[in-house]
């Protein structure tokens, strides 16, 4: 089976504009939630959210702004570090370039914002930029275009799986030969009245206002919900024959990928979490290790009383006590559909660093949390193989497996 390598990794978060300051954040157990300042929150049972450390206005010119959707203006940024990281130029073969660019929800803040112009001046003040700003598969065109990628440009949506999709379906790409790089990941920017209404009425959301940074706290007793975070990450995927021929350096191998959907419940899991265990089975197998070589797994974990402990009970079933957890949501809040690629992201960097970010808010652990979660501190290990779980809304699961690589490059 084609092997796959990731050699650029790209990020504008809650916790920092890049990649490095994310990391760096992660490690220190910094969280970046925060109070809310906009007018429409004052009747919102939630006040909080996991807002961008670094806005795109500081990065992108005003003129482009203006015709980008703030989803799409994140997924450019990440897509370009990314790109940098990989050392990526003018010769990359475009007929042999890919992207995979999701988001969960997409433009809502262009619908919202367009609509009332309509309702308020009418149709003819409505931007002319409006459809290609609101439109889902916007953030993956952009990619598209700004690399001249001809092999294909694809979006998946499927709620807070969504990147973690993407990145499977990067690797499907390559290896059925139509792609050698792909530019894989998520978007999301939905810190907005409507998002925060609805999530609110269906009691997800924390409302610990008081207390924004300790709001999100997966696996704790007293958690309440997750914390709305926005934000986008992306990977860079190469065969691994394409990525040492060019010398490029090379973060970690994507062994083996896993796509299972529950069959069961529009917004609750499988019971136990049977669908996310088939994901990581699917993935380990593809993989060809056993589940025990698994060192640690970063979790979907949101902080939502039923979600967290369906996980750790599928964690355990299927790869034994002898592992060590962590859910960076705890920092980051909830991307949404830029969630799985920026905690494979994390993931990945375990690996490479053999050094796991912490969970922060874990005060008292839930009496059903019977696996080891890496809290407090960051925890120094060595580690041959990592999973990311990434869940959502339909019944989603998706399972990614990074393993440490060895070889020239």
């Amino acid at each position: 089976m084609t092997e796959i390598v990731v050699t650029g990794l790209g990020a504008t978060t809650p916790l920092g504009g890049n990649v490095a300051e994310t990391w760096e954040k992660l490690i220190a157990g910094q969280s970046g939630v925060r109070a809310l300042d906009f007018d429409w929150v004052e009747d919102m049972p939630s006040k909080i959210g996991a807002t961008l450390a670094v806005d795109p206005s500081e990065v992108i010119p005003r003129v482009r702004l203006r015709r980008l959707d703030r989803s799409e203006q994140l997924a450019l940024i990440s897509s370009s570090e990314a790109w940098e990281d990989a050392g990526l130029g003018e010769d990359t073969d475009r007929d042999r370039l890919a992207v995979v660019f999701g988001s969960g929800i997409g433009g809502v803040q262009t619908t919202l914002d367009q609509d009332d112009i309509l309702e308020e001046k009418g149709p003819r003040r409505v931007s002319p930029f409006t459809v290609p700003m609101l439109m889902p598969n916007g953030p993956a065109a952009w990619v598209g275009l700004e690399y001249k990628a001809r092999a294909g440009v694809h979006a998946p949506t499927s709620a807070c799986a969504t990147s973690a999709e993407s990145i499977a379906w990067a690797a499907d790409i390559i290896r059925s030969g139509r792609a050698d790089v792909v530019v894989a990941g998520g978007t999301e920017a939905v810190i907005a009245a409507l998002p925060y209404a609805g999530f609110t009425s269906m009691k997800a959301m924390s409302t610990r206002n008081d207390e924004p940074e300790k709001a999100s706290r997966p696996w704790d007793r007293d958690r309440d919900g997750f914390v709305m975070g926005e934000g986008s990450a992306a990977l860079i995927l190469e065969t691994r024959e394409h990525a040492e021929a060019r010398g490029a350096r090379i973060y970690a191998v994507l062994g083996g990928a896993g796509l299972t959907s529950d069959g069961y419940d529009i917004v609750a899991p499988a019971p136990n979490g049977e669908g996310g265990k088939r994901a990581m089975a699917m993935a380990i197998e593809q993989a060809g290790i056993a589940p025990s070589e698994i060192g640690h797994v970063n979790c979907h974990a949101t902080s939502t009383p039923v979600g967290d402990m369906a996980e750790v009970k599928a964690i355990g079933e299927l790869i034994g006590k002898d592992v060590l957890l962590t859910s960076t949501k705890s920092m980051t809040g909830h991307l949404l559909g830029g969630a799985g690629a920026l905690e494979s992201i994390a993931a990945i960097l375990a690996i490479h660093h053999s050094l796991i970010p912490p969970t922060i808010n874990l005060d008292n652990p839930d009496d059903e949390l019977d696996l080891e979660v890496v809290s407090g501190e960051a925890r120094k290990t060595e580690l041959t193989a990592a999973l990311n779980n990434s869940f959502g809304f339909g019944g989603h699961n998706a399972a990614l497996l990074f393993q440490k690589y060895s070889g020239k490059g």
